[in-house]
C-alpha cells in the first residue's frame, strides 16, 4: 500500500491529508497531524471524496446538448471538437457584439475556478468576471476593511485565536465552516482560559461555551457594533496611543456614534443595553483580544458599514497587527497566490476596460477601477442577460460554481441562463446549472491534480499532489483555459504563457527559489508572522492610517463613517408584515456535511444528512402544530408568490421570532434538468432585487421576514 502526502479541497480549509493507494486505487484518507493548520482533522466531505472521484454519475468526458428542452440528450464528444467549437462560437459572438458580451462565471470553489476564470477574462478581453455569491460573501469585508486599515484580516486569514485573551466570534460558526479554526478557539478557551464573546441568534456550539453570549436580531449587526463604539469612546476606553498616531478621522467619529447608544442599539438588536456594553469593555480592555466575523454580516443591505464599524471595533482596542490580535497576513517575496488574479492589478485591464464592466457605475467600489476586488455581482448579471442591462450578455463560461442553485430568486436565475447564446460548464456532475449548457467540461478532482494550496491561515503554503490519474478524460480547470485560448486566434495570449500545468505551478512559487518539486518534497513551506508592519510602512489607504473616516467613500459620494440601515422587512421597517409573516428568516449558515450545493450525489453524505432542514424554536413550532421531523411549507414577502419545503427541525437553540433554512438544495436523484431545483431551494423564496447594499451588492438573505406552516404530505 502507497501513502501520499497531499492538500484536500473538499473546502476552503485546505487540510493535510495523507491518502492510501492499493493496484492504483484509493482506499482510504487520514488527517496529517503534521500539517501547521489542520493538525490531523479530518471532515467527512474529505473521507466522502473517495466516493466523489469514482462515482458513477460524474462526467468523465466532454459532452455536447444535441437538443434543449425536456427532452435534452446529450453526445459526448472529444475535447478538440469540445474546443473548436467552442473557440468558434466565442469568436462569432466577440464579432457580433464585442468582447464584453462574454463573461466568465465562478463560485467559491473547491476547485481552481479563481485563477482559471480570471485568465479566460484577461485573455478573452472582457471585464465581466461574474461572481456567484462575492457580493454575500468576502467582498464586501475586502471592501469594508480594504479602505479602513489596507486588508481583510477578521476572517480565516488575519485572528490570532492562540495567542489571544479575548476572542470575538461574530456571525460565524467556524466550527462548522473551518473546523481547524473553531477548534484554536476551542484550545484558547481551554489552554489559555481565553474570554470568549459570540454574536449570533443562534446558540452554536461556540455560543454555548462561551462567557457572553448577544443573541442578536439578524441584520441589525451594525447598531450593535456603533452602540459599542459609543461607549467605549464615551468612557474614553480606546487605545489613545495608537487612534493618536494611527487613526485618522477619529474626531468625526466620536461626532458621529454620541446618537448610537448602548440604550438606543437595544432597541433595535434585542440585545439588553447592559449586554452590550459588557462586550464592550470586555473587548476593548481584555488585551490582547482578537475579533473574528464572517458572512452572516454580508447578507444585509448595510453590510459594507456594518463591516467598517467592526474594523473600527479593532482599531479603538489597538489590537491592529500584535500577537494575539489581528494581524496582516504576509506572502513571501513574489509568491503569486490564487487570488493574486483578482486582486493585484498586474491582472487587471485600464481605466477605459473596466468602465465597461457592468455593475461600474452603479458600484465603483465594488465593479468598477477604484476597486480592489472588482467583479460583476451575480444579481446584475441576471440583469443583463434576462433584459440587456446596460447591456446583453451573450456568452458565460461557468467554473467551480452552481449559480442555478446558488443564487438568490432561483427561478429568475434559470430563465436568465436559458437566454444566453452559449453556455458552457466544467463541473464534475450535472448540476442544475450543467443541464442548462451547450457544453459540459469534465474537470479533474483535487486527488488528481498537481498544484500548490494556499494554506495560508499558518503562514503557510503546501503541496496538493496527485494520488491518482484523472478519471475519464477529465482535465484541470487551468488546463481547459489553457487549451482553449491557444484556439481564439483574437486572444490575448500573453496572460497565459505556460505550456502545461508543470509550468504553472513552478511559475507560481519560482520567486521563492524553489520548483513545485521541492515543494512536494517538502510538504509545506512556512514562514514566521511579523507584526506591528505598520511602523515601517504604515497602512494601505490613502492617508496611510486607519481610516475611521474613509476618504475613499468620501470621493466615491458614499457615506465616510459608518451608519445604520434598517432592513427592509423587519418589526421596525414593515410591522404591518409582520401579521402575515411573523417569523425572521436567516440563511446560508454551514453544514459541515456539504460545500453549499455540492455533495447531494454522495450516500455517506445524505446518510448523515438526507434531508434539507429548517431549525424553528420550540415555541414557535408550537404555535403552528409543527413537530420535530415535519415537512413545513416557507414563504416570504420577497418570494413573489413561491413557497419550499423543508423538514423542520424544532430546537431551543435559536432566537424564538428566528428560524434558519438551510441553502443550495437540490436533489440529483431526481429526473433532470431540474433535479428538483424548486423544492426545498431556499433561493426560491429569497430575492437579488433592490433594496441592496449601496456599495457592495448585498441582499438581505439574513433578516427578511417569513411565514412558516406545517405541510399536509409528510413526503418530499
Amino acid at each position: 500500500m502507497e501513502s501520499i502526502r497531499t492538500t484536500c479541497q473538499a473546502c476552503h480549509c485546505e487540510c493535510g491529508v495523507f491518502v492510501q493507494k492499493e493496484n492504483g486505487k484509493i482506499i482510504g484518507i487520514r488527517g496529517d497531524p503534521d500539517h501547521p493548520f489542520s493538525k490531523g482533522f479530518l471532515c467527512n466531505k474529505a473521507k466522502a471524496s473517495i466516493e466523489l472521484v469514482y462515482h458513477k454519475d460524474r462526467v468523465r468526458f466532454p459532452l455536447k446538448r444535441v437538443k434543449k428542452g425536456k427532452g435534452s440528450n446529450w453526445r459526448k464528444i472529444s475535447w478538440d471538437e469540445a474546443l473548436d467549437e467552442i473557440a468558434e462560437r466565442l469568436t462569432e459572438i466577440k464579432e457580433n457584439h464585442g468582447p464584453e458580451a462574454i463573461a466568465t462565471h465562478r463560485g467559491t470553489g473547491p476547485r481552481q475556478s479563481v485563477p482559471s476564470t480570471a485568465l479566460l477574462a484577461l485573455a478573452l478581453g472582457t471585464p465581466n468576471l461574474i461572481s456567484t455569491d462575492n457580493h454575500i460573501c468576502y467582498a464586501p469585508s475586502f471592501l469594508a476593511e480594504c479602505w479602513t486599515y489596507g486588508d481583510s484580516i477578521t476572517m480565516e486569514l488575519g485572528p490570532d485565536y492562540l495567542n489571544s485573551n479575548c476572542i470575538v466570534v461574530w456571525g460565524g460558526n467556524p466550527l462548522a465552516s473551518h473546523p481547524p479554526r473553531g477548534f484554536d478557539i476551542l484550545r484558547a478557551v481551554k489552554e489559555r482560559g481565553t474570554k470568549l464573546i459570540v454574536v449570533d441568534p443562534r446558540r452554536t456550539t461556540l455560543a454555548a461555551k462561551s462567557d457572553l453570549w448577544l443573541q442578536v436580531r439578524p441584520g441589525t449587526d451594525a447598531a450593535l457594533a456603533l452602540g459599542m463604539i459609543n461607549y467605549i469612546i464615551k468612557k474614553g476606553l480606546q487605545d489613545k496611543k495608537f487612534v493618536s498616531e494611527w487613526c485618522h478621522g477619529f474626531e468625526n467619529l466620536e461626532k458621529r456614534v454620541q446618537r448610537y447608544t448602548p440604550e438606543w442599539a437595544e432597541e433595535i438588536t434585542w440585545i439588553p443595553a447592559d449586554k452590550i456594553k459588557e462586550a464592550a469593555r470586555l473587548y476593548v480592555t481584555t488585551k490582547p483580544a482578537v475579533l473574528h466575523h464572517r458572512v452572516a454580516l454580508e447578507h444585509s443591505i448595510n453590510s459594507i458599514q456594518t463591516l467598517r464599524s467592526l474594523a473600527i471595533l479593532i482599531a479603538l482596542a489597538g489590537n491592529m497587527d500584535v500577537k494575539g490580535g489581528n494581524f496582516f497576513p504576509h506572502w513571501p517575496e513574489g509568491y503569486v497566490s490564487d487570488f493574486s488574479f483578482v486582486l493585484d492589478r498586474r491582472w487587471r485591464f485600464d481605466k477605459e476596460t473596466e468602465q465597461k464592466r457592468i455593475g461600474s457605475s452603479e458600484y465603483p467600489l465594488a465593479s468598477g477601477f477604484e476597486s480592489t476586488f472588482a467583479y460583476v455581482p451575480s444579481p446584475l448579471s441576471i440583469r443583463a442577460m434576462l433584459y440587456g442591462k446596460p447591456y446583453q450578455l451573450k456568452a458565460i463560461f461557468c467554473a467551480g460554481a452552481n449559480p442555478v442553485v446558488n443564487c438568490q430568486n432561483t427561478k429568475m436565475t434559470v430563465e436568465a441562463f436559458k437566454k444566453l447564446d452559449l453556455l458552457v460548464v466544467s463541473e464534475f456532475f450535472m448540476t442544475p446549472t450543467a443541464e442548462l449548457a451547450d457544453y459540459v467540461l469534465p474537470v479533474a478532482h483535487w486527488l488528481e491534480r498537481n498544484e500548490v494550496a494556499d494554506a495560508s491561515y499558518m503562514n503557510c503554503i503546501s503541496a496538493r499532489q496527485k494520488v491518482i490519474e484523472p478519471i475519464g478524460d477529465c482535465w484541470d480547470d487551468v488546463k481547459i483555459v489553457m487549451e482553449l485560448v491557444k484556439r481564439i486566434p483574437w486572444a490575448d495570449k500573453k496572460h497565459l504563457p505556460w505550456k502545461d500545468m508543470r509550468e504553472f505551478n513552478d511559475w507560481k512559487i519560482k520567486s521563492m527559489g524553489i520548483t513545485f518539486d521541492d515543494l512536494k518534497e517538502k510538504g509545506t513551506v512556512s514562514w514566521p508572522e511579523e507584526y506591528r508592519k505598520y511602523e515601517k510602512k504604515g497602512f494601505r489607504t490613502p492617508t496611510g492610517k486607519v481610516e475611521l473616516y474613509s476618504t475613499m467613500f468620501e470621493k466615491c459620494g458614499y457615506d465616510p463613517l459608518p451608519s445604520y440601515r434598517e432592513p427592509p422587512e423587519s418589526p421596525a421597517s414593515s410591522p404591518e408584515l409582520m401579521e402575515t409573516y411573523p417569523l425572521i428568516l436567516i440563511t446560508g449558515c454551514r453544514d459541515i456535511n456539504y460545500f453549499h450545493s455540492e455533495g447531494r450525489q454522495l450516500k455517506t453524505l445524505r446518510k448523515i444528512r438526507p434531508d434539507p432542514m429548517i431549525e424553528i424554536h420550540s415555541n414557535a413550532a408550537k404555535a403552528e402544530g409543527i413537530k420535530d421531523g415535519d415537512w413545513v411549507w416557507i414563504e416570504s414577502p420577497r418570494g413573489d408568490k413561491n413557497r419550499v419545503k423543508l423538514r423542520a427541525k424544532v430546537t431551543p437553540d435559536i432566537h424564538p421570532q428566528v428560524v434558519h433554512a438551510e441553502h443550495a438544495w437540490w436533489f440529483p436523484e431526481k429526473p433532470g434538468p431540474e433535479h428538483g431545483l424548486f423544492e426545498s431551494n431556499i433561493n426560491v423564496v429569497t430575492s437579488s432585487e433592490h433594496p441592496r447594499d449601496l456599495l457592495a451588492c448585498s441582499v438581505p438573505t439574513r433578516g427578511t421576514l417569513c411565514k412558516i406552516y406545517k405541510a399536509k404530505s409528510t413526503a418530499r
